[in-house]
């Protein structure tokens, strides 16, 4: 079933919930069972080349990018119609995406603020998998503080040459273009001066270096520029104004796809109810209390997230998507501490004794390990707080070096 023919005659949203169950059902069999799952934040590693077949799959079938404009390759899909999907594509436990960086942060950048020919030139390979990307932000001296970006970048005839240094850049190691938020004007301070670039990965001058993570495994990369070119049109709006371009993309990255993430967070939580009933950690009050608080917590972030999604843009100035990166980065960080707290002392051994991407971590464990980042990848929970205070509240602003 192609999902336009699903889009067109579904009456109501409980019959397009079925299109999209029926056909995740009978398309996650064969060679795609196994993938169920597998992929997502610490097990990135997990079947990578399959998971990414499964993506070109889904593109084959129309089911990449549903939100877009049709004439990008979209299907225009309602807000509620695509709230469907990433919760349906989650409750079926398909598998992490890998083209989640150019579906839902890139491409909707591009069409708020690139160019027709920039557009026509990198859409299509987001829509059919064909291209993947890593996103250049954070630097050994800027991570949740963006603006103190160093990586700079100069036009050298009609090309741009970039050098610098980008840190725990996910999937860098697998990816053909990466977005770089570099320094265009030197001298420039702060959120002025910097552009938004778009790289070609596969060149002389990048060089990608694995970081081992707390759960062994290796799927973010330092990445080195020395005189990395990319060309000079390959700017996404204007010289120099790449602060809002960027904060943009951070916006989108906190929209619609963060419903399948709470189902996938509410299946954590379950397994643990699961595990705390089989184990007799349930009859702890302390724990129940907690498992409780926990649920809570999920229904509060849905509530939030539905009453906010359709109020978000590309400017994030309102605040929202603050506010929800503090819930969920909260709320799943101590999740992950109460995975370990309901599995008792047995979870303080990995279960082969070993390190690295085979260790023999139990769901429990590689949960709380990963967790622990929750909170400061993607804009620390002191950015965020700021950014509330500053730009919501209208508080001063926090003294700065």
């Amino acid at each position: 079933m192609d999902v336009s023919q699903g889009l067109d005659t579904a009456k109501d949203d409980d019959q397009f919930a079925a299109t999209v169950r029926e056909w995740l059902a009978d398309n996650l069999t064969g060679e795609f069972a196994a993938l169920r799952g597998k992929g997502g934040p610490g097990r990135e590693h997990e079947a990578f080349e399959e998971r990414l077949a499964w993506d070109r799959h889904l593109a084959a079938a129309g089911w990449t990018c549903l939100g877009w404009p049709k004439e990008y390759g979209g299907k225009e899909a309602t807000l509620s119609q695509q709230v469907i999907f990433h919760e349906e594509y989650a409750r079926s436990g398909a598998p992490a995406r890998v083209s989640h960086l150019g579906e839902e942060l890139l491409g909707p950048t591009l069409i708020a603020f690139g160019t027709e020919e920039q557009k026509r030139r990198f859409l299509p390979g987001i829509n059919n998998v064909s291209e993947l990307w890593c996103q250049g932000y954070s630097e050994p001296g800027a991570g949740s503080d963006l603006a103190a970006v160093t990586t700079s970048a100069r036009l050298d005839g009609d090309q741009w040459r970039i050098n610098g240094q980008k840190v725990w850049t996910s999937l860098a190691h697998l990816s053909q273009w990466c977005f770089v938020v570099a320094r265009t004007e030197p001298g420039s301070q702060r959120h002025k001066g910097l552009s938004y670039l778009l790289v070609p990965m596969d060149q002389p001058g990048i060089e990608v270096r694995p970081i081992v993570q707390l759960t062994g495994t290796s799927e973010f990369n330092e990445v080195f520029f020395d005189d990395a070119r990319t060309d000079a049109d390959l700017v996404v709006g204007e010289v120099g104004q790449g602060w809002s371009v960027a904060m943009g993309t951070l916006t989108f990255e906190r929209g619609i796809s963060t419903l399948g993430q709470q189902v996938g967070f509410a299946r954590e939580l379950s397994e643990i109810v699961e595990l705390a009933e089989r184990n007799g950690a349930a009859s702890d009050p302390v724990i129940k209390d907690k498992l409780t608080r926990a649920w809570v917590g999920l229904q509060v972030m849905r509530a939030h997230a539905m009453r906010t999604l359709s109020s978000v843009d590309a400017t994030g100035n309102g605040g929202e998507a603050s506010v929800a990166k503090l819930l969920w980065a909260n709320w799943h960080r101590g999740l992950g501490e109460l995975a370990m707290e309901v599995a008792g002392a047995s979870s303080l051994l990995a279960g082969d004794g070993a390190f690295g991407e085979d260790a023999d971590l139990s769901d429990q464990q590689r949960l709380f390990l990963f967790s622990r980042a929750d909170t400061i990848y993607g804009g620390s929970n002191e950015i965020q707080r700021n950014i509330i205070a500053e730009r919501v509240l209208g508080l001063p602003r926090e003294a700065r070096p």
